[in-house]
């Protein structure tokens, strides 16, 4: 049995940004466990920019971010053990691993942060119908195929979802040579932010439809075509309104999904919306002494926000640490019109001077407001042009307004 006084499982932005805040605020035994051979996550193999511009002020290519955040990391002497697959953690925070060298091996830990992660949706998860030929897979795996491997998945493209990394992937397609045949989404705007639709696709004269989806696979031993039909407003397929498009490969880019196994196996309280666990505003979960941040809590559109949420994660795991920790939260965030899983979803009453919110809007709103509402009546208020599921929305409250709360507030939007 080891014995550590923070365990951080994932070692992607999240995990060493809370990593380095924490050794900042005198914790020194700390230990990152990372599950492929490198730190860095995701970020390793996005080698388009618009990274870092919040963190550090300058426009990283993905590659360049994970590079700064593992340098800090190693700079602060923070122990990283990669190569390592944490199985089970138990309600008593010991964590079960295992590593090609060490074997199976247990640690005690006083305090744990979640940084897992997401992962992407597969076509098990849509239940597309259709033949089980070689040539679907995530953006996520075509990124990995082509920027780590060198290899091109394909050469006539059909994207499924207008998610980001599957628009920053139709744009890299065309760059490399291959034919995007079409952008098909189910939603009538785009899941991505609004800037790779301008960039990756318009840019690029990539045809998209939305308001359809992909009713049907075909091709002997490989993908020959695909069947698209428009939607409903129920997102059942119109009966026909199908076309066929020939294709030798169908890139899925239909959402992410925090990696949430360990949180289960902890026994942690999770959110049925957004997949995450259940935390207050100091990020703790249901579990003392487990703290959840970054996309494995809910999935964020910029790396920027995931390190900012892992640093604060990072600084209140060191406070839990020190029993400086405020009081039990008393106060539950509920969802209001429009919104989809407000987080943090339950309020101390004592702390920083305000509490930061996060949520996706259910649908694209313009010229509205979020509105705070406190015994049924709107006590603050933030004026919004336009609200997209693609884009995060933030917003801060302070606490003194909220405390005026007998057991609740309302997050909703106004339109």
């Amino acid at each position: 049995m080891i014995h550590k006084e923070l365990v951080i499982i994932g070692g992607g932005a999240a995990g060493l940004s809370a990593a380095v805040e924490a050794k900042k605020q005198g914790i020194e035994d700390i230990l990152v466990l990372e599950r492929s051979p490198y730190l860095g996550g995701i970020l390793r193999q996005c080698i388009h920019n618009g990274f870092g511009v919040h963190k550090y002020k300058e426009d990283l290519t993905g590659v360049e971010f994970a590079g700064r955040i593992s340098k800090e990391a190693m700079d602060a002497d923070i122990s990283c053990l990669t190569n390592t697959f944490a199985l089970d953690i138990s309600p008593d925070k010991v964590i079960t691993a295992i590593h090609p060298e060490k074997g199976l091996f247990e640690i005690e830990s006083s305090a744990i942060i979640l940084a897992m992660g997401c992962r992407e949706r597969s076509r098990g998860a849509l239940m597309i119908p259709g033949k089980r030929c070689a040539g679907v897979i995530t953006a996520g795996t075509a990124q990995h195929y082509l920027n780590l491997d060198g290899y091109l998945p394909g050469r006539r493209i059909i994207i499924l979802g207008s998610g980001d990394i599957g628009l920053i992937m139709a744009r890299q397609f065309v760059i490399e040579g291959a034919t995007v045949e079409r952008v098909v989404e189910i939603m009538p705007y785009s899941s991505g932010l609004a800037r790779n639709i301008s960039q990756c696709i318009e840019d690029f004269n990539i045809p998209i439809s939305y308001n359809s989806t992909v009713t049907d696979i075909q091709g002997k031993g490989r993908v020959e075509q695909v069947t698209v039909a428009k939607v409903d407003e129920n997102r059942k397929p119109i009966p026909g309104t199908e076309f066929t498009i020939p294709c030798d490969t169908l890139l899925i880019s239909a959402g992410l999904i925090p990696e949430n196994e360990l949180t289960k196996a902890a026994n942690i309280q999770l959110s049925n919306i957004t997949k995450g666990a259940i935390v207050d505003d100091e990020l703790m979960t249901s579990l003392p002494g487990v703290f959840s941040c970054g996309n494995v809590l809910h999935v964020h559109d910029l790396v920027d926000f995931v390190s900012e949420e892992g640093t604060k994660a990072g600084a209140n795991a060191s406070r839990y640490l020190k029993n400086e920790s405020p009081d039990t939260p008393v106060i539950s965030v509920e969802d209001g019109f429009g919104v989809n899983g407000a987080v943090p979803q339950l309020v101390r009453r004592t702390g920083s001077k305000f509490v930061e919110f996060m949520f996706r809007p259910r649908n694209k709103y313009t010229d509205c407001e979020i509105c705070v509402d406190i015994d049924g009546t709107c006590a603050k208020r933030f004026k919004k042009m336009v609200v997209t599921p693609g884009e995060m929305c933030s917003f801060k409250v302070e606490r003194a307004l909220l405390n005026q709360a007998n057991q609740s507030v309302t997050v909703r939007l106004e339109v």
